[in-house]
């Protein structure tokens, strides 16, 4: 029985049908040609970019902190002027010049700008706001605040901008303010403790040009209790108070 079975199994390998089954292979392609980019009216390689006098000095600054033959570890920093400069997104022009002042190969660049989600690659609003959903947050009604923050803004939905270009809301994970939640972030700033009321006072501040007080909106400094002090109010004890006789 063992023989014939192997026998079977010979003829089946010694197939001509299987032996002349063609092999299909592809050409080896360099890493950049597998980067995919739509081009488009507004963000193609053919739109200039470079940095600014000032962001120039504030690159060759960033790129001092690292060994000269480790100055591409400056990417991300030199990715964040990038963009703060092209008014808050990631262009392809954008990465490719980083990639040209940092003197390696775009890939590269592509990689970092595509993995962050710091790095926009569409263009946003002029003030960007990101709603904190996460379970801290969720727990504490981050849901109404999302809700707010779109029925206030003209019914946009996350990942939308407003029809006024004024401001572009997304939906983030944690930010790590989970003891002042529900919280977001606008531009660079915390709003923290906030309830539909405040964050709507908020939004109508930023709509005016204003920058209301970032922080905790309830009226905390930090992250304190929001009941005030429940621990070490009594006077601290001075030293060698508590020291065992043989020590005092």
């Amino acid at each position: 029985m063992f023989a014939a079975r192997l026998l079977r199994v010979s003829q089946r390998v010694h197939c001509p049908s299987l032996a002349s089954r063609n092999i299909s292979t592809t050409s080896s392609r360099h890493s950049d040609a597998l980067f995919v980019h739509r081009d488009t009216s507004y963000n193609n390689p053919k739109i200039p970019f470079e940095f600014t006098s000032d962001n120039i000095k504030r690159a060759e600054e960033i790129i001092s902190r690292y060994p000269p033959q480790y100055k591409k570890a400056a990417v991300i920093p030199l990715l964040d002027l990038g963009q703060r400069q092209n008014k808050g997104w990631t262009s392809i022009s954008v990465m490719n010049y980083v990639a040209k002042f940092l003197e390696m190969p775009p890939m590269r660049v592509y990689e970092v700008a595509t993995f962050y989600t710091m790095f926009n690659r569409e263009p946003i609003g002029e003030n960007f706001v990101q709603v904190c959903t996460t379970t801290p947050c969720m727990l504490r009604g981050s849901t109404e605040i999302l809700d707010t923050v779109c029925g206030h803004l003209g019914g946009i939905k996350p990942g939308e901008t407003t029809k006024d270009g004024k401001f572009t809301v997304i939906e983030v994970e944690c930010q790590g303010a989970c003891s002042n939640a529900p919280m977001m972030v606008i531009n660079d700033d915390f709003y923290e403790d906030l309830t539909s009321a405040t964050t709507t006072k908020i939004l109508d501040a930023f709509t005016k040009g204003q920058k209301p007080k970032p922080g905790p909106q309830s009226g905390r400094y930090t992250s304190e209790n929001s009941a005030g002090l429940t621990s070490l109010t009594s006077k601290p004890y001075g030293p060698g108070e508590f020291c065992t006789p043989e020590f005092s």
